[in-house]
């Protein structure tokens, strides 16, 4: 048998394993305590299964999406050392480009406007 098969079933069976052992000893004797939301030790002033704003979300993917150019552009300053250092120049200026349109597009339409 070789190693990545060894390595697939060994893994596989740890996980099944420790999967097994996680059901088998844990507690779940749920009761009213436990299942009632928290709010500093006061009673919930109101439901805490009201939905979030729609806002609230498409302001985090936003977030999300704006924070990977991030993540893009890390690897830069070593992308200098390669043969043709003009064409990562081009493709990082496309690359800021296009989030920056994406971001005046979306100033524009009021998808960054907390409150109306």
């Amino acid at each position: 048998m070789n190693t990545v098969m060894f390595t697939f079933i060994a893994s596989l069976t740890l996980s099944i394993l420790l999967t097994a052992l996680n059901f088998w000893l844990s507690q779940t004797n749920p009761d009213a305590d436990k299942l009632s939301p928290y709010e500093c030790g006061f009673d919930p002033l109101g439901s805490a299964r009201l939905p979030f704003s729609i806002r609230f979300f498409l302001v985090a993917i936003l977030f999300l999406l704006f924070d990977l150019e991030i993540a893009l552009l890390l690897p830069l300053p070593w992308a200098v050392q390669l043969q043709y250092p003009a064409m990562t120049l081009v493709w990082s200026t496309a690359l800021i480009l296009v989030l920056t349109l994406g971001l005046v597009y979306e100033w524009i339409q009021g998808g960054l406007e907390w409150a109306e």
